[in-house]
């Protein structure tokens, strides 16, 4: 008997990133070292006083299920987050925890989009969105950006891409895989746009927004236009400020109709976030800050000592990040210099196989001729994976 599966899931493609994560630990399983730059996780580990909380909710035996949309002490931690660091007031039916920042992000596609609907996504932009449009049975529609403008789009960009269908604009800032941050000014230029279209709902994914270790300042579309707030969804969540990716806990905070169903769509998919998790999260968002700054002043040594070396490389153009933990170096000249390589893709494979370097292709993020690489990794890990790359590619 043969299964027919879900049309929707004609144009869906396995994660890249965790695909080559995933072709890299294959290589290690089998005695073969591999410097990984591909995984967007960072090293260090989650602060003591967040497992500490963990290991006390076991203790005390807070392992059943909670409500689905969080604990009570949670989201009244997200609610002071917002207040503290975004000088935004959402009340508690307004906020809803997930299980990682992704749930809910597809949990939002799901409550508004109908099928047809168009989704706005700035390229380059992260792997998963446009995918996660395609299984809500909404349509992605790129707006393409590249280095010369500092990988952002414009007021005037957006303006042109905008249609009666288009439903949700997405931004993702700071952006992975740029490391870019969209500035106050161009985020009220992108805000001005959005005002003269009422029908158009904004999902901002600021899952990076404590990772800024340059001298740029963090603001989202909210922040600059309290206008838009009653059609805004902002992302985010604990994994990658507090080291806590495996943990999987992520909140959205909006308009109270969308979080209400949401949380419906989450009732019926994985009710509710894991317990121990919860409290953890609540650990680090009330606890001491001092990991992230500790973070960020490693991740600028790193971005700079990568930024350097990759502009060594031949053929290769690489401009500055802001924040995050990635660069996107364009590899263009070097493809073009070495024509038996057809794309990045096919780069990005022999670099893994041959360079023992595992990194990402760009083309999945909208970016083709580039290659994706992540520095939360040691400086050791940066220092000789650089190395490996210039052996290969001289």
């Amino acid at each position: 008997m043969t299964i027919t599966t879900a049309h929707r899931l004609n144009k869906l493609q396995p994660s890249p990133t965790l695909a080559m994560n995933a072709k890299a630990r294959a290589l290690e399983a089998k005695g073969i070292p591999v410097l990984s730059l591909s995984v967007g996780e960072p090293d260090f580990p989650t602060p003591d006083y967040v497992k500490e909380a963990a290991i006390a909710a076991i203790h005390d035996n807070f392992t059943q299920y909670t409500a689905v949309d969080g604990i009570a002490p949670l989201k009244a931690a997200i609610q002071e987050k917002f207040k503290r660091d975004n000088q935004l007031t959402y009340a508690g039916n307004e906020i809803i925890v997930t299980s990682g920042a992704k749930q809910a992000i597809a949990n939002a596609l799901c409550a508004i989009l109908n099928p047809g609907d168009e989704v706005l996504i700035p390229a380059p932009y992260w792997v998963s969105y446009p995918d996660m449009v395609i299984l809500a049975e909404g349509v992605p529609k790129l707006i393409h950006s590249d280095h010369t403008q500092q990988f952002k789009i414009t007021a005037e960009q957006l303006e042109a891409a905008i249609t009666p269908r288009t439903r949700v604009f997405m931004i993702n800032s700071p952006n992975n895989p740029t490391g870019m941050i969209y500035s106050a000014k161009e985020l009220k230029a992108l805000a001005e746009v959005l005002l003269r279209h009422p029908q158009v709902i904004i999902l901002s994914d600021d899952i990076y927004e404590h990772l800024i270790w340059s001298d740029n300042a963090f603001a989202n579309v909210l922040m600059v236009c309290p206008e838009l707030k009653d059609r805004t969804i902002v992302i985010n969540g604990a994994s990658k400020s507090y080291a806590m990716t495996g943990w999987r806990i992520g909140y959205a905070a909006g308009p109270a109709e969308v979080i209400s169903q949401m949380k419906n769509i989450q009732s019926q998919t994985t009710s509710c976030p894991n317990s121990i998790a919860q409290m953890a999260a609540l650990a680090a968002i009330t606890g001491p800050q001092d990991s992230i700054k500790t973070m960020n002043q490693a991740f600028r040594k790193r971005h700079d000592f990568l930024l350097q070396a990759l502009n060594t490389l031949p053929g290769v153009e690489c401009i500055s990040a802001q924040g995050a933990f990635y660069l996107l170096p364009n590899f263009n000249a070097w493809l073009k210099d070495n024509p038996k390589y057809e794309s990045d893709v096919q780069l990005a494979e022999d670099l893994l196989t041959e360079a023992k370097v595992a990194t990402v292709a760009g083309t999945p993020f909208g970016a083709p001729s580039c290659i994706r690489l992540s520095f939360a990794s040691s400086m050791e890990t940066l220092e000789e994976a650089i190395q490996q790359l210039q052996v290969f590619m001289e």
